[in-house]
């Protein structure tokens, strides 16, 4: 291979082959992959790829349509398969990856899954307590053992949460929360101050328990939604 010189032909830039198989963090904007077997990605986030994989849309049949509403209304998922090295970016938000252990359960916004490997189940939920508040009425929940590569806007706070302090967030700027918490809406206003035209944060999803809440030093608003 010939040598090229220059700052983007630095060890930081080039690619190294994979040590073993499964998920890392390539750089802060992409996740890599080393497929042997099969994974699970959102549609329309590989970026590059090599070796023996072959890709299939989740969308078909009733199963299909499970698999595309965990991660959101026009958020279908692939099925990766073979041998091979595929990475994964979104709109180069920043990359994380979640290890899920057993008896762990992490819910998550759909809009912030990238990738997870196929150890890992889910299912869709209904946010409890949230009514018909912004993003976060169905969110995601995986459980079991396995690897799930997140995207976020930015650095993402990660708050603990503890009984004796509940943690307040923006339903639009929730990215996900640990198993054990229990939401609930919580008005921050009252009517009289919503009509007057108030702070514009009147809703917020409370997080009561043990754990730890991730939010995103963003909104997303309704156009952005609809664009993830």
């Amino acid at each position: 291979m010939p040598r090229m010189k220059g700052s983007l032909f630095s060890s930081e830039h080039v690619v190294q082959p994979a040590v073993e198989a499964g998920m890392t963090v390539e750089n802060a904007k992409c996740i890599k992959y080393a497929v042997n077997g099969e994974m699970h990605a959102r549609q329309g986030a590989m970026i590059a790829h090599r070796g023996n994989l072959q890709f299939e849309r989740k969308g078909q049949g009733v199963g299909g349509m499970l698999k595309r509403a965990v991660t959101g209304e026009g958020l279908p998922l692939m099925a990766v398969r073979g041998q091979g090295e595929v990475w994964f970016a979104h709109e180069a938000q920043n990359c994380f990856i979640v290890e899920v252990e057993p008896g762990d359960r992490f819910t998550v916004n759909g809009r912030n899954v990238l990738c997870f490997d196929a150890s890992l189940s889910y299912e869709i939920k209904t946010v409890k307590g949230s009514g018909i508040a912004g993003g976060g009425l169905f969110n995601s929940v995986f459980s079991g053992q396995g690897r799930l590569g997140l995207v976020c806007e930015g650095n993402p706070l990660v708050i603990p949460v503890s009984a004796q302090y509940p943690v307040y967030v923006d339903t639009d700027a929730v990215v996900g929360w640990t198993a054990h918490l229990q939401t609930s809406l919580h008005r921050s206003q009252s009517l009289g101050s919503m009509l007057r035209g108030g702070s514009g944060e009147a809703v917020q999803l409370m997080l009561q328990g043990e754990g730890f809440v991730v939010v995103r030093p963003s909104e997303a608003t309704p156009q952005k939604a609809q664009q993830h």
